[in-house]
C-alpha cells in the first residue's frame, strides 16, 4: 500500500512539472538589452515588454546593459539563473560574429545561451554619395575596379555589420576600400552627406530621409529579399554581389532553461510582434517580425557564423 502511495505521488509530481514548466511567468521578468535606451534593440523589447506585461499579468522589467560591443549584456543573461526569469534581446554581434573579432569571449554563445526566437528582419541600405554619378550596384563597382584605394566608406564602427558588409562587398567584387568608423549611424550618415566618406552600408531607416532629399543615392538594400518597405530597390544580390546583411534582433535565455519554458515564451513573444499594433510599429522602422523556433534560430546563427567567418579573415578585423 506504502509503495503505491509513494509512486503515486511521484506520477503526481512528475506530471505537475511539465505544466508548472509552460506556466511562464510565474514571476517578474527582467529582459536585458545589451546597448543603450534608445537602441534598436531596446525599442523592440519595450514593445514586446508592454504588451506580455498587459497580457500575463506579471511584471517585465527592461534593463540596458551597454558595453564591449554588446557582451557585457549579454553576458549578464548567459550567467543567469535559467529559470526563465531573465531573458535577453540581442544582435548578430554577440550572437554570432564577435567570436570571430575578440581574442577572448567572457562567454561560449554556443554553450551558454538558449536561443528562444529571432524576433525582427531589417534591411541596410547601400548609399552612396551623389557625386560618384552612379545608378547600379554594377556601376559602383566598375568605379571602384577603376581606381582601387581611392574610395572610403563609413561604418557604425570597426567589426560591426555595416563594416562587414562592405568588406564583404569589396571581397565579392574584387574592389578596394578604405574603411572609417564612426560612432554612430547619424555620425556615418552625416559623413556621406558630406562627402567625407562615398558610401557606407547602413540601416535603412537611417538612409532613406536623407535619400528623399536627394543627398544620398540607395543603389541596393542587404537582405536576401526586397524589402516590402522598399520594394523598389534591388537587393545586392540583384545587382551581381553575392552579399547577404541582415540587421536582426533575437531573443535567448541562459542554457538549461527549461525547454517548455523555451517554448512557452516562443509562442507569447512570436504572437506579440505579430499583432497589428507592434507589426505597425516595426514597420514605421522598416522592421518585418520573424517570430522563428528556437532551432531555426539556432541554424541562422550557425549561418551568420559561416557567412561572415572568411570576411572577417580576409579583412584582418580583430577588435582585441
Amino acid at each position: 500500500m506504502m509503495k503505491r502511495v509513494l509512486l503515486f505521488g511521484l506520477f503526481a509530481v512528475l506530471a505537475i512539472a511539465p505544466a508548472r514548466a509552460q506556466d511562464w511567468p510565474t514571476k517578474s521578468v527582467k529582459i536585458v538589452v545589451p546597448f543603450g535606451p534608445g537602441s534598436t534593440p531596446d525599442l523592440i523589447v519595450r514593445l514586446i515588454a508592454d504588451h506580455l506585461q498587459g497580457k500575463l499579468g506579471q511584471t517585465f522589467i527592461v534593463e540596458n546593459k551597454p558595453g564591449a560591443s554588446g557582451n557585457l549584456g549579454t553576458d549578464a543573461v548567459a550567467k543567469a539563473e535559467p529559470d526563465g526569469a531573465t531573458i535577453g534581446i540581442s544582435i548578430g554581434g554577440p550572437l554570432a560574429i564577435n567570436p570571430l573579432l575578440f581574442a577572448k569571449m567572457p562567454y561560449d554563445p554556443a554553450k551558454d545561451l538558449a536561443p528562444i526566437t529571432q524576433l525582427v528582419s531589417m534591411p541596410s541600405a547601400l548609399a552612396v554619395h551623389p557625386s560618384l554619378n552612379v545608378n547600379t550596384v554594377a556601376e559602383l563597382v566598375a568605379l571602384l575596379k577603376r581606381e582601387p584605394g581611392k574610395y572610403n566608406f563609413g561604418s557604425i564602427g570597426n567589426g560591426s555589420l555595416s563594416h562587414l558588409a562592405m568588406e564583404a562587398v569589396a571581397l565579392k567584387s574584387g574592389a578596394k576600400l578604405v574603411h572609417i568608423p564612426y560612432p554612430s549611424s547619424p555620425a556615418a550618415m552625416t559623413a556621406i552627406i558630406r562627402g567625407d566618406v562615398q558610401m557606407g552600408c547602413l540601416p535603412a531607416i537611417s538612409v532613406t530621409p536623407h535619400a528623399a532629399d536627394g543627398k544620398v543615392k540607395i543603389l541596393a538594400v542587404s537582405t536576401a529579399t526586397r524589402s516590402p518597405h522598399l520594394p523598389s530597390i534591388p537587393t545586392l544580390k540583384e545587382g551581381g554581389i553575392d552579399v547577404e546583411a541582415d540587421a536582426w534582433n533575437g531573443l535567448v535565455a541562459p542554457s538549461r532553461t527549461p525547454e517548455a519554458v523555451v517554448a512557452k515564451i516562443q509562442r507569447e513573444v512570436a504572437a506579440a510582434i505579430f499583432t497589428a499594433e507592434i507589426r505597425g510599429k516595426l514597420a514605421a522602422q522598416f522592421m518585418e517580425p520573424v517570430g522563428s523556433s528556437p532551432e531555426q534560430f539556432r541554424a541562422d546563427i550557425a549561418a551568420e557564423i559561416a557567412r561572415w567567418a572568411p570576411v572577417i579573415a580576409a579583412a584582418n578585423i580583430r577588435i582585441n
